[in-house]
């Protein structure tokens, strides 16, 4: 069964993957991206000490940063290890505005209880991402924001990702962005927008080359916006990206 692959998914990966889980970001090769995308979250919520929700927060680390900036933080995770993992953390125990709670976010009991919630690459593990969605929208006040940042088209067809799925047996999805917004829409949420990181942007751009056309138009900070929305209507609006929804 797929949830019990993510709840047994902490002690199935090893000492090193464990030393993994509980140093990211810092551990993981991808953790300046991670900090850089931590950062546009944080811009997109309502400022401290606005009530959060983090949702599928895993060993915590994103439970952490948000209660060092002075949100009123609840990190929920399916997995009992990883939410005694996340309470167990280093620097944990001096932040009186942190917890953690063991639920599945399919099946979340709040109603109206936070000011914001996130899901930062957690929803693409849902077994019913539309149930996960459902259950944020529920525990958002009128005006509240949710806030996901998850993968795209093709993440699911990446070697490493059946790699896990077939080790550990978890759930892996594709999760564009405009299929979070269709379901969005089908809850109820009022506002829903589809950011692309300019700092991607960037990225792509220098990836075709110095000198290519995209190269030289994402540099430049005035045209950073229209080279984001030429991504957004063509194939990499299908990419992982961050949506931010209103309820």
């Amino acid at each position: 069964m797929a949830k019990q692959g993510e709840i047994d998914y902490l002690r199935n990966i090893g000492e090193p993957g464990l030393a993994h889980a509980m140093g990211k970001p810092f551990t993981d090769p991808g953790c300046a991206q991670m900090l850089v995308d931590m950062g546009i979250v944080m811009h997109l919520l309502p400022p401290p000490p606005a009530r959060l929700l983090d949702l599928g927060c895993g060993t915590g680390w994103t439970s952490v940063f948000f209660a060092r900036r002075g949100y009123a933080v609840t990190g929920q995770d399916i997995a009992p290890d990883m939410v005694a993992a996340a309470e167990s953390g280093p620097g944990r125990g001096d932040l009186p505005n942190l917890r953690f709670i063991v639920s599945d976010y399919e099946g979340l009991a709040f109603d109206g209880e936070f000011d914001c919630a996130v899901f930062f690459d957690s929803l693409h593990h849902a077994v019913d991402e539309r149930a996960a969605l459902l259950g944020a929208y529920r525990a958002l006040r009128p005006g509240g924001v949710l806030v996901t940042h998850e993968p795209g088209e093709g993440h699911a067809e990446h070697p490493a990702t059946q790699a896990a799925v077939a080790r550990y047996g978890v759930t892996e999805k594709d999760m564009p962005p405009r299929h979070i917004v269709r379901l969005a829409r089908e809850i109820g949420f009022r506002g829903q927008r589809i950011l692309v990181s300019s700092e991607r942007v960037v990225r792509l751009g220098m990836a075709i080359g110095e000198s290519g056309v995209l190269g030289r138009l994402a540099r430049h900070r005035a045209l950073q916006p229209l080279v984001a929305a030429a991504i957004h209507f063509s194939k990499w609006g299908r990419l992982g990206s961050m949506v931010l929804l209103t309820k």
